[in-house]
């Protein structure tokens, strides 16, 4: 008997599907219906880790499984290869980014072939390339084109420590989320993507994704924040100027008590220019920069303001309210300014109780107005549309939606980014560059500094060039874009990697779209996955696709942990999946990763886990082995013993499990679970002396197919082993038996006064009288009810039988 060498049998088939462009998909291949599963593409840094083992795992059984269905299945794989790290390991060794980049890429592509992974690579993309990045730019230049790209000049998040802009997104609990340095605001003239254009269809079309986890769809429409309201014009006493506010109750305009500005307001420098505030509210407003924005509006910091010397006007009392900045109150959020309601908003209270302002009630404890002129005794929710009514038709507002969504900041200080593709012309202004043009490279004469300045700044060869419009001497610009907008359309390059001329072709693309499975982790549900529906929602305007949606079904995999705990150098639980492979093999991997937990739920590691995967394996082998001939021989199945049928059942009960679980739910772990057992079943029916070879070759041939797709070395090798020619992944997926799942006898439980007393095997279709019957005839159930009144009988069939006696 021949032993299980996970080394030459997975370096074997690697080979020969490398040979035989064995996952090559031919997306002009009409015959067959499309499916397009995808994996969230990784960063390059050059070790793969155990979370990708299982990311990668998920879509690869999937992607398998498909193809065995008959699906013409597109599981493209490549590199989100532009980011901060390959500019630190410039500063910090001296090897340029591309450099850097691209003996991580080769690495870890080496890593990923090592996992038996059926991806396509001939239509692998890396976002740093200019082949790629060419039509970033090109993407870019159309968002300027249709009014969703813009430049404006406004407090940016800022970290310090990687010494770049911020996008909202990537700021949480007020720290940068890459370096966890506390974010702070600088002032900086920026590049911005309109978000807000889609905020209403952004939020809207979640509806429509059914196939994504509610959790991701609530977080986006958290993010999102939908509130309705109205905004209101407060004149500003003894100027020409006024303010405008969003709120959210339009009900209490009337308990209007002071207004608070954003200290970063426009209004607020122009407010106190050349008066004796100031001076102090300079200093304020350098303080609230150094404060996040978590701080500013946490319930547990306390409220501080300072009076600015003004007043507005209440446009509905004719009552004037100091005006006040405060730290509570940010500059991006509706308007930058609130009306302040104290009496009904618990920080507005703390804020007047601090600051020893007036409180004044407006709505009474049975939700009625009071205090409020022409609307008192009006229900507050009457009163709410009444009285937008009224600033409507006295021209001094309207009823409004506001979102908490901002636009996307997108302009970084750093090198290795995609190049903002315009230049800046004295005589011109700000110019586009030419299609022709593109892309725009990166230059390589340049200085790693790790300054807060961009890098770019200093190639005098790529600052200096000509205005497009002109021709005159212009200037580059130097920032370079957020690394999302690379991965924001990788997807749909995929589909056409190779086009040179434009982004892709519409045509085949709208064939391919959306994608029918997405996998990935939740971590990027409102960065990634909300940026991606942007950009699709944008090329459908443009025409460019005939979708609104990228990601048909999205699952998002839970974390490898190590003892409860996330996998981190810092702590020192990192298990490396290529010393797993080296010693139990890629196929051990993938089944541990894949059986441990559920896809959607955290997976804690464990050595002992993965031994009996290994262990698992073998046992399988040995029974392929040992069972081979009898699975290569023409048999006919004849007269079934009730060992037979036995057999035959668990046999198709296995395979309609597992094919039901890759179908509806991925339940990974469940089916495997099933095969296990499976196994199990079949090593004690080869014992038998009247076995049945028929069904033994039955057996062995399922158990090889819908193993597979989770094992895939050893799939192909059984494969042969049995006498098979091909890839097992080319042959249809089996279909179980529905007539081998229908028993000819069933156990039923036989319970007096609803306690379980016994078990009975009778046929069946045997009647509820009989079941009656055969269960009274039980000697141990005779026992029980002797001497007892019956007082009747319950017969379930093939269920149960219940005496109810006293």
């Amino acid at each position: 008997m021949s032993v299980y060498n996970h080394k030459n049998v997975e370096a074997k088939w690697q080979k020969t599907w490398a040979e035989n462009d064995q996952y090559k998909t031919n997306t002009l291949d009409n015959s067959k219906p499309n499916y397009y599963t995808l994996e969230m593409f990784p960063y390059p840094s050059g070790k793969i880790h155990m979370g990708h083992v299982r990311n990668y795992s998920i879509g690869d059984v999937v992607a398998r499984f498909k193809k065995m269905e008959g699906y013409n299945v597109l599981h493209p794989m490549g590199w989100d290869s532009f980011g901060l790290p390959a500019e630190n390991a410039a500063i910090k060794h001296g090897i340029h980014p591309h450099k850097w980049t691209m003996e991580n890429i080769e690495d870890m592509k080496g890593q990923l072939k090592l996992l038996g992974l059926s991806y396509d690579w001939d239509r692998e993309v890396a976002t740093s390339t200019p082949e790629y990045y060419k039509f970033t730019q090109e993407i870019f230049l159309k968002f300027l084109e249709h009014g969703l790209a813009y430049k404006k000049k406004s407090f940016v998040n800022w970290c310090p420590s990687c010494e770049t802009v911020l996008a909202n997104e990537q700021v949480v609990q007020g720290q940068c989320e890459r370096c966890d340095s506390v974010v702070i605001k600088k002032d900086l003239e920026q590049w911005y993507f309109k978000t807000t254009h889609y905020a209403e269809e952004l939020l809207q079309d979640l509806n429509t994704l059914d196939g994504w986890p509610d959790k991701v769809k609530l977080m986006q429409k958290n993010w999102i924040g939908k509130s309705t309201g109205a905004e209101i014009v407060f004149d500003i006493d003894g100027t020409d100027r006024s303010m405008t506010v969003f709120t959210t109750r339009p009900d209490t305009v009337h308990g209007v008590t002071y207004m608070v500005l954003a200290p970063e307001h426009d209004l607020v420098k122009d407010l106190v220019a050349g008066t004796e505030y100031e001076a102090d509210v300079e200093k304020f407003v350098a303080k609230m920069h150094t404060m996040t924005e978590i701080e500013r509006t946490s319930t547990d910091v306390e409220k501080e303001g300072m009076f600015i010397g003004k007043y507005v006007v209440n446009p509905l009392t004719g009552e004037k309210a100091p005006i006040w900045i405060a730290n509570y109150v940010l500059a991006d959020y509706g308007t930058g300014a609130i009306m302040a309601v104290p009496a009904h908003d618990e920080r507005d209270r703390e804020f007047a109780e601090k600051y020893n302002l007036e409180i004044l009630p407006v709505i009474d404890e049975e939700n009625k107005m009071i205090n409020s002129g022409e609307f008192n005794g009006m229900d507050a929710s009457e009163a709410f549309n009444k009285i937008i009514e009224k600033i409507e038709e006295m021209k001094i507002g309207k009823k409004t939606v506001n979102y908490r969504l901002r636009d996307w900041l997108l302009s970084r200080q750093r090198y290795w980014g995609c190049p903002i593709p315009v230049v800046y012309c004295d005589d011109c202004g700000v110019v586009p560059e030419k299609k022709e043009n593109l892309p725009v490279l990166l230059p390589t004469d340049v200085e790693f500094t790790g300054k807060g300045e961009s890098p770019l700044t200093t190639s005098k060869e790529f600052m200096t060039t000509a205005c497009p419009c002109c021709g005159k001497p212009a200037r580059r610009e130097v920032d370079t874009m957020d690394t999302f907008v690379d991965s924001s359309w990788y997807f749909l390059r995929y589909i056409d990697p190779k086009n040179t001329e434009n982004i892709f072709d519409s045509e085949v693309v709208n064939k391919w779209m959306p994608v029918d499975q997405y996998i990935g982790g939740v971590e990027h549900a409102i960065m990634h996955l909300l940026y991606s529906r942007f950009f699709v929602k944008a090329f459908n305007d443009m025409g460019l696709v005939d979708f609104k949606e990228p990601f048909k079904n999205l699952l998002t995999q839970g974390m490898v942990l190590k003892e409860g705990t996330k996998m981190s150098k810092s702590k020192g639980n990192v298990v490396s999946p290529l010393e797993i492979i080296e010693e139990f093999g890629a196929d051990t991997a993938r089944l541990f990763v894949l059986f441990a937990a559920p896809p959607e739920r955290d997976l804690d590691w464990s050595e002992q886990g993965v031994e009996g995967c290994y262990r698992f394996l073998n046992r399988v082998y040995r029974l392929v082995d040992e069972l081979a001939d009898i699975a290569k021989d023409d048999c006919t199945i004849g007269e079934l013993t009730k060992e037979d049928k036995a057999m035959r059942y668990t046999i198709h009960a296995t395979l309609k499990k597992v094919t039901e679980d890759l179908s509806e739910k991925f339940g990974f772990n469940t089916a495997i679970s099933a095969l296990m057992e499976l196994i199990n079943e079949m090593y004690k029916y080869k014992e038998l002396d009247n076995r049945n070879n028929a069904v033994i070759k039955e057996g062995i041939e399922t158990i090889v197919t819908i193993l597979a797709p989770f094992t895939p070395h050893m799939g192909e090798e059984l494969w042969t082993m049995i006498g098979k020619e091909g890839s097992v992944f080319d042959i249809s997926w089996p279909k179980y038996d529905e007539t081998a799942l229908v028993k000819d006898e069933v156990e039923v439980v036989v319970q007096v006064n609803g306690k379980v007393r016994g078990k009975l095997t009778v046929g069946a279709n045997v009647s509820r009288e009989e079941m009656e019957s055969l269960a009274m005839a039980d000697e141990k159930i005779k026992a029980l009810v002797d001497g007892k009144t019956v007082i009747k009988v319950i017969a379930v069939p093939k269920k149960l039988v219940n005496i109810v006696v006293k």
